[in-house]
């Protein structure tokens, strides 16, 4: 049987620094990549110069396989670990393979998320400064926005010649940490000098715009035209001021150059990593860089990456939003599961998952049931990944496997987490298989030219069982507004709890006939999509009552501690 993490005396961080790393320029041989393609950050990471990225463009596309989960309960999935051990055993099996991943964000990390490198013998690495500062993209993506922040206050200072209500300015300013203090305050105050006086605010780095445009972005040029076409305040009669109006777009596009560049490190079993980009998966699509993607998959015969929260956030973003805007075509989908997570949504307490349950197996498979079938609606063939624990019994794989079959699924298990890439060769097989002999014709799920309005419930009641969508009046102004002022072809990214199908987060399972909410519509015009908040979202979370900040240090022998 699996193992579980808590039988395991060593930490992930203990962990991944026992790994041997291979020198970068060793890594990007794997893929082709000369010395002339490599920028180095030392001898364990580089980025992937952008003209040597440029000149693979002609070259043709491997196998895309997407890793997204069932619904995620506080049991856990592993969606990252498998990402990562399904790229390793690929390679252990005679495959050219490589994974990409999202950068992880500092505000988690020192709040209760933890990191975003993987975990057991299934990590990226150098975990401690992936988890950290990185390629010092994330601060190039603040610089960026708080340049245009800038911008905006010094325009309304120096006679506001555009006419910007600043009562209506919508960029807010970011920061890469969570600070609740920011979310709310008042800027320009201390007299004239300083500006007008206005209400302001922070969001978290990862859910500024100019990432989202930053991970969708094919090249400088289009990267710079998003970033112009960003709308960032509006005038008295409504009229939307943009990014370019204030002709800040190019100076936003010098600072994000470098970072723009894909980042390349390794798994401790010397897979090649693409780590580049990671917004928000509520507000924004949540997949690592379109730029990486593409890169990876002119370099190897198999990509592996993942999309944020369950399937029916994470992987329809995926499909709807990602491939529509960048052509990629995914051929395979591996959705993750555990037996613990499976009888959580089965009505199993936390607290009791270790006792076996058969039943609450059998109940709870429906949720696995509804992401397998919603993303069979996008024409890509689903695997069921099974990250095993030494809790889970016979009895119970084999009810979800019996679940499983009435859609003639197969379910693999998976054992990466205690023993890295041998732990999922099974999977390996059985995606390498699908895509070869189960190849379906990939399709988005609505059409650009639907109406804004039928492409929300068409994703509500198509993939989250809803029985219609509802909203008030000043809701149904703002898609309305924004069908009739030439937004009407973007696709819509929901922004609902990513606990449950439903907008309630304590409805677990596969929910029918519920009603989704429309609260609030905002325009992300550079990133070129609307997102549909059906609910509270947190844009600048807070720091729990003991933040793991509390607990990170350097230790006696000058390493990192308590960083997960």
């Amino acid at each position: 049987m699996g193992s579980d993490q808590h039988q395991n005396p060593k930490s992930d961080i203990e962990i991944a620094r026992s790994a041997t790393l291979e020198n970068i320029t060793d890594i990007a041989d794997k893929l082709g990549i000369d010395g002339n393609g490599l920028l180095p950050h030392g001898h364990v990471k580089a980025k992937v110069d952008l003209d040597y990225v440029d000149s693979l463009k002609h070259v043709t596309y491997g196998n895309l396989i997407l890793v997204a989960g069932i619904t995620p309960t506080p049991a856990g999935e592993g969606k990252t670990t498998t990402t990562v051990g399904l790229g390793d055993a690929l390679n252990k099996t005679g495959r050219k393979a490589s994974v990409c991943l999202r950068e992880p964000s500092l505000g988690p990390c020192f709040g209760v998320k933890g990191g975003a490198a993987g975990g057991g013998y299934a990590q990226v690495v150098p975990m401690e400064e992936i988890n950290l500062h990185f390629t010092g993209d994330f601060h190039a993506i603040t610089s960026a926005h708080n340049l245009l922040s800038a911008m905006i206050d010094n325009h309304i200072h120096w006679g506001n010649e555009l006419g910007i209500d600043a009562r209506r300015v919508t960029w807010k300013r970011v920061i890469d940490m969570n600070d609740r203090a920011l979310r709310s305050v008042a800027a320009g105050l201390g007299g004239y000098g300083n500006g007008f006086p206005r209400e302001d605010g922070f969001d978290i780095t990862v859910a500024s715009e100019v990432m989202a445009i930053f991970c969708l972005a094919d090249g400088l040029a289009d990267l710079q035209e998003r970033l112009g076409n960003i709308v960032v305040a509006y005038t008295r009669d409504k009229k939307p001021i943009h990014a370019r109006d204030l002709q800040a777009e190019g100076a936003m596009t010098v600072l994000l150059k470098n970072a723009l560049a894909p980042n390349l490190v390794q798994t401790m079993e010397g897979t090649p990593a693409f780590v580049h980009g990671g917004p928000f998966a509520n507000i924004a699509h949540g997949c690592n860089s379109v730029s990486a993607t593409k890169t990876a998959l002119r370099l190897s015969d198999y990509v592996v990456t993942e999309a944020g929260f369950g399937a029916d956030l994470g992987a329809e973003k995926f499909f709807d939003i990602k491939c529509r805007k960048s052509g990629l075509i995914p051929d395979a989908v591996v959705i993750v599961a555990t037996i613990r997570a499976v009888k959580m949504h089965g009505g199993v307490a936390k607290e009791d998952l270790k006792q076996e349950n058969v039943e609450a197996v059998r109940k709870g498979a429906e949720n696995v049931l509804r992401h397998v079938r919603n993303v069979k609606k996008f024409g890509v063939p689903p695997v069921v990944a099974l990250n095993q624990f030494s809790a889970d019994t016979e009895a119970e794989i084999e009810a979800l496997r019996e679940r499983l079959a009435d859609e003639d699924v197969e379910l693999v298990l998976s054992d990466h987490w205690a023993n890295g890439g041998a732990g999922a060769v099974d999977l390996a097989e059985t995606v390498a298989r699908t895509i070869d002999e189960r190849r379906g014709k990939f399709e988005v799920l609505y059409p650009d030219d639907m109406p804004l309005w039928d492409k929300v419930r068409t994703i509500a009641t198509e993939l989250y069982g809803a029985s219609d969508i509802s909203a008030d009046e000043k809701a149904r102004k703002q898609l309305a507004d924004l069908q009739a002022g030439g937004y009407g072809h973007y696709p819509v990214c929901i922004a609902k709890t990513p606990l449950s199908f439903s907008t309630d987060p304590e409805r677990k399972g596969a929910p029918e006939g519920h009603v989704v909410n429309i609260r609030e519509v905002r325009l992300s015009a550079g990133a070129e999509f609307l997102v549909i908040v059906c609910g509270e979202v947190m844009t600048m979370p807070g720091l729990p009552r003991v933040p793991a900040a509390a607990h990170i240090r350097i230790g006696e022998s000058g390493h990192i501690e308590g960083l997960s």
